[in-house]
Order: structure tokens, then sequence, then C-alpha cells
């Protein structure tokens, strides 16, 4: 089982995820994310970076101006390149200098963020583009008839990557992120995307994982073979769902579904929160609350 991201879903929460968000990866033999289209247009300078919305073929449908925020004296944001250091003293206010200490990657924080809430929404999620340093731990299966399932017992490794997510303020998460959204924006046009709007892939790619069933029974694997004179060090990261549409599901789906449906439907609670404070928006009618 890969390594997930807890402050993804926390903080952009992320989600800020998501969370999309580091217990939750599971490594596959699938290709890399095909990359998104290559920039047309300069990036913005940081001297640049507004609040204002970027320029776009489709209309912007949930602007993070109208997220609900306390009026505060405004901070300058620094540079997107530059900006690790104000993430870090954000984040110590937010989760508490330990939990940062023990589980983030700071370096280009921002641009691993945005990244990663891309690719929840796609087939695959590189591990490298986490927010979040490893953690331990392998992916269990017990013997069924002739194939394997994943072992019930595999959801305890996630239960206090759930907690630490619940704990998080939700609201506060929510107003940080909006008082430096010209970061993510910035780093969404880096990423290829100058016309498109993060907010926006940000709540679809929300709502894609809160459109993910919650399976009660066993869930059916297999093991991936991987043919060739050298064994697999770590067979354990290459398993896939026995069921094709399970397996054909977005990344970030299949991560919850590893979870476990207990930690599942916590998960999807702390989502429907954070979804509520990023835009009043209608859930989709394929979402069932």
């Amino acid at each position: 089982m890969n390594r997930s991201s807890r402050i993804a879903l926390a903080f952009l929460v992320t989600l800020a995820l998501v969370g999309v968000v580091a217990w939750l990866v599971w490594p596959q033999p699938a290709p890399p994310a095909p990359k998104p289209v290559p920039v047309t247009q300069p990036v913005s300078s940081p001297a640049d970076v507004t609040a204002t919305p970027v320029p776009s073929n489709d209309p912007i449908r949930h602007p993070v101006q109208a997220i609900d925020t306390e009026p505060a004296a405004p901070r300058p944001l620094p540079a997107l390149g530059q900006s690790d250091a104000r993430l870090q003293q954000e984040l110590n206010a937010l989760v508490g200098r330990k939990n940062v200490q023990t589980f983030v990657l700071l370096e280009s924080f921002v641009r691993r963020v945005v990244a990663t809430v891309d690719n929840l929404g796609r087939e695959h999620a590189a591990p490298s583009m986490w927010p979040l340093h490893p953690t331990g731990g392998r992916f269990a299966t017990l013997k069924r008839g002739e194939g394997e399932v994943i072992n019930p017992d595999n959801g305890q490794r996630y239960v206090p990557l759930v907690q630490f997510i619940e704990s998080v303020d939700s609201r506060k998460a929510v107003q940080l992120y909006a008082a430096l959204y010209p970061l993510f924006q910035q780093a969404y046009v880096e990423l290829g995307y100058p016309k498109a709007y993060f907010n926006d892939r940000l709540v679809a790619v929300i709502d894609q994982l809160l459109g993910t069933p919650v399976i009660e029974g066993p869930l059916a694997v297999a093991l991936v073979e991987v043919k060739g004179p050298i064994a697999s060090e770590r067979p354990w990261t290459r398993y896939e769902f026995a069921d094709e549409k399970l397996q054909s599901l977005a990344a970030g789906q299949k991560m919850l579904l590893r979870t476990g449906p207990v930690n599942h439907r916590r998960l999807k609670a702390k989502l429907l929160e954070i979804r509520g404070l990023l835009t009043k928006a209608e859930l989709p009618a394929s979402v069932k609350p």
C-alpha cells in the first residue's frame, strides 16, 4: 500500500487532499498521469499575483471571493517560490508545530498540494508530488477462495489519520486557503492550466470523492504480475481491485475505498463540511449526501 496525503485533505480542506489526503495512496504499476497542456502564456511574476479571477473561456463556478471569511488586515503574499516559510508559519498555527514537523514536506508545498489535488481526480496520483512525508506500514490481504481480499484490519492503519483530519478546524483551514489563494492559482497556471481556475478544480475533485460508493463487504484484489528475472522486493505495492469498475475509478476514489467503510464515512463527512465552506453551490445529482 502506497503512502499518502493527510494535510492535502486537511489543509485544503485538503483534503488541504484532500485530499486528497499520505496513508491513502496505494502505489500501482500504472503509467504517470498525462501531462497537462503546456503553458502558452507567461506565468505572472510574484508582484503580479492578486486575487483577480484568472481569465477563462469558461465562467468561474466557485469564486474564492464568495468564501465567508473573517475580516482581517491583509498581509502581503510572498513570491510563490519563496512561500514555504510563510506556509510553515500558517500551518504551525493551524495544526501545530509538532504535526508540521512530523508530517509535512514544506519544500514547494503549494505546488505539491496543487499537483496532488489535480491528480486525485485522475487515474494515477504520483507519490513523488505528495506534500507529506511517507509513512510506514504495509498493505495487508487475506486469502478468500482462489483469490484475495483486503484485510479488514487494514483499516486500522488509517484511524490516526482520520482522527487527525477530523481534529482540523475546517473553517480556519478554508479561510487560510482563501487568504493564500493567489499562490495556489499561480501554481495551477504553472502546472499547465493558464485559463483554468484552481478552486473550480478543487471543488470538482471533492465532488468526485464524495461520489465514491461506500462498500461494506470485502474488496477483492489481485496481485499484478511483473515478468522478469528480478523478483519484486515490494509485492504489496502491486495490488489492484479485481472489479474492473472499481479499478477504473480515479486515484482519490480508490484511496477512499482502501480506508474501509467506517473511515470512508468519516472522511466523507469531513469533505461535505469542507465543501460547504468552499462553495454554496448545490451538490451534483450523482453525489448522495
